[in-house]
């Protein structure tokens, strides 16, 4: 005989994967942070962010890539422009990191991190495993979505605050 107030009638009433989510988007959130942020340290490191060093790699997508043309074109601009763009990606690289890593303005810092490696998913077309990046770029919308920062982020202390807010 079963009692109605068993634990598999809890286990049946309970809302799965509630908790289970939220853990697993600010995991993926962490994740994606620390991969920033590792990678604007290794383009450091590298010289990635000088305006040669920066020149060199866009240099080499345009050169080596199946990106479209009119991609190619803008690349090219951005090449022109290596003394701006080269400080520019360093700071939104360890910028996404940190906000991402911390759980501040999640939504909007995991939007602005799909459209940046989205971008440079199209500049690599060819040169690399075509998962490689498409994987994270499709996390980055699930963050978004998902309002990762919600849970083991600072963004959870502002939606007490703030509930209505789409930020966080």
């Amino acid at each position: 005989m079963i009692k109605l107030g068993s634990s598999v009638q809890n286990d049946v009433t309970r809302p799965v994967g509630l908790f289970d989510a939220a853990i697993g988007l600010a995991i993926v959130r962490v994740t994606i942070g620390a991969m920033f942020v590792s990678v604007f340290f290794e383009n450091l490191g590298k010289g990635t962010y000088t305006a040669g060093g920066y020149a060199g790699v866009i240099n080499y997508y345009i050169k080596s890539s199946h990106s479209p043309g009119f991609w190619k074109a803008v690349m090219s601009l951005v090449v022109s422009n290596s003394a701006i763009a080269a400080p520019l990606q360093a700071v939104t690289e360890i910028s996404l990191g940190v906000l991402l890593v911390v759980g501040l303005f999640t939504r909007p810092a995991a939007f602005v991190a799909f459209l940046f490696l989205g971008s440079l998913w199209i500049s690599e077309l060819g040169t690399s495993w075509i998962w490689e990046l498409l994987v994270s770029v499709l996390a980055c919308v699930g963050l978004a979505l998902g309002g990762a920062g919600r849970k083991w982020g600072v963004d959870s202390w502002l939606a007490r605050r703030w509930p209505s807010s789409l930020l966080w």
